[in-house]
């Protein structure tokens, strides 16, 4: 039997997501019976799964047995390496890192771990580390972690009504029009016949499509391709990518919707610009955000990676 006392990070929370969290591993069902049978006890009395805690109650945790699947995933969590990111911002309430390309943000979908989890491994004495957003693996840029639930739900609440700034970088294919400033395609998600997630843009009137808005601004042309700053007024998954190749101007090293012929010749090498270029050119450059304590608007910015900047140095101006 453990008696845990609830602290910012779980504060709001309710007791059977709490208990869930504490009890990593034990099935809902099991959660939900201690809870029922008055096992679990909140300030020395009985509590329903959906009691909201509060700062400073002591929760008394019944002890479970954990099975051996459970161990077993224990285990597979032991061996997360431990991994800290490029911090670019971070303090009580916050962390905003860069992320590196190749990278997932969370395990699942083939994938055993990600950025969060290799973070929790590295900071084994933080109590509340989880995403706010997400970024493709193949997407580097500014990502960020909340370190208390109330910045978590006041951060998401701002992305839901748009009120972040989230602008990336992408290299595409071609020359872009400068009289093209808004992309409001909608996108509707479906899986491939071998269970791969993928987007396409469908009609407005599209029963199945999801409005989507990019607002695109040229930064820099080169002779057969454009530096583009795309700003995100919605957050679709695979959004830009989607949004640009619908245009006519692919992503440069896009494996999903990209030109996998130019992609293959850039990986190899034998561009004409005689540079190796093996990942995907979509960098989150730049986002905004009002900190979730003190309100203050705080803006962020993170260089192009340097593969990115080797490459823009080998292509020719136009």
């Amino acid at each position: 039997m453990r008696l845990v006392t609830v602290d910012d990070g779980s504060a709001g929370q309710r007791l059977d997501n709490f208990l869930i969290r504490e009890l990593k591993g034990v099935p809902k069902t099991h959660v939900y019976r201690i809870i029922r049978a008055g096992e679990v006890r909140v300030n020395k009395g009985r509590a329903a799964a959906d009691t909201r805690l509060e700062l400073g109650d002591v929760v008394r945790v019944p002890p479970v047995r954990v099975s051996a699947s459970v161990a077993d995933s224990e285990a597979a969590q032991a061996l997360v390496p431990p991994r800290e990111f490029p911090v670019l911002f971070e303090d009580d309430h916050v962390l905003v890192i860069d992320k590196p390309a190749g990278v997932a943000v969370h395990g699942g979908s083939g994938v055993s771990f990600g950025v969060i989890e290799q973070l929790r491994r590295a900071r084994p004495q933080a109590k509340f580390l989880e995403l706010v957003h997400r970024l493709d693996k193949e997407t580097s840029g500014l990502l960020m972690v909340a370190k208390k639930r109330s910045a978590l739900t006041n951060l998401q609440d701002q992305f839901r009504a748009r009120e972040t700034g989230k602008t990336y970088a992408a290299l595409v294919i071609g020359d872009w029009s400068p009289a093209k400033k808004v992309v409001d395609v909608a996108l509707h998600k479906y899986l491939t016949p071998d269970g791969e997630r993928r987007v396409r843009a469908v009609p407005e009137d599209n029963e199945d499509g999801r409005r989507s808005i990019s607002l695109v601004r040229i930064q820099r042309e080169f002779d057969g391709f454009t530096l583009l700053d795309v700003t995100i007024k919605t957050g679709r998954t695979h959004q830009i990518r989607v949004h640009l190749l619908h245009e006519g101007h692919a992503i440069v090293g896009d494996d999903k919707y990209g030109d996998f012929s130019l992609n293959k010749t850039l990986a190899a090498g034998r561009h004409a610009c005689g540079v190796k270029f093996e990942r995907m050119f979509l960098h989150a450059r730049r986002l905004a955000f009002d900190h979730p304590a003190s309100g203050e608007r705080i803006e962020l910015a993170a260089p192009l990676p340097a593969e990115c900047e080797t490459l823009l140095a080998h292509l020719s101006p136009r």
